[in-house]
C-alpha cells in the first residue's frame, strides 16, 4: 500500500474507498484489500487527531498559565 501523505489525503482516500464499496464497484477479490487499507487510514487519522488534540490542549494550557501569571503581578 502507498504511504499516507497527510490527514487530508487519508480522509479523501477513505471517502473514495467507502464510495467504491457503496457503489458495488469493488470486486470480492479487492474487498479485503480495501478494508485493510481503510483500517490503516482510520488508525492514521485517529492517531493524528489524538496528537493534534494533545498539542492544542498544551498550547491552551500554556496560554492559561501565562494569563494567570500576568494577573498575579
Amino acid at each position: 500500500m502507498s504511504k499516507i501523505k497527510n490527514y487530508e489525503y487519508a480522509i479523501e482516500e477513505l471517502k473514495s474507498i467507502v464510495e467504491d464499496i457503496e457503489n458495488d464497484t469493488v470486486s470480492v477479490d479487492e474487498l479485503t484489500k480495501k478494508v485493510e487499507r481503510a483500517s490503516e487510514l482510520i488508525k492514521y487519522c485517529k492517531t493524528t487527531l489524538y496528537k493534534t488534540q494533545k498539542e492544542v490542549n498544551s498550547a491552551l494550557d500554556d496560554m492559561v498559565d501565562l494569563e494567570d501569571s500576568n494577573t498575579e503581578n
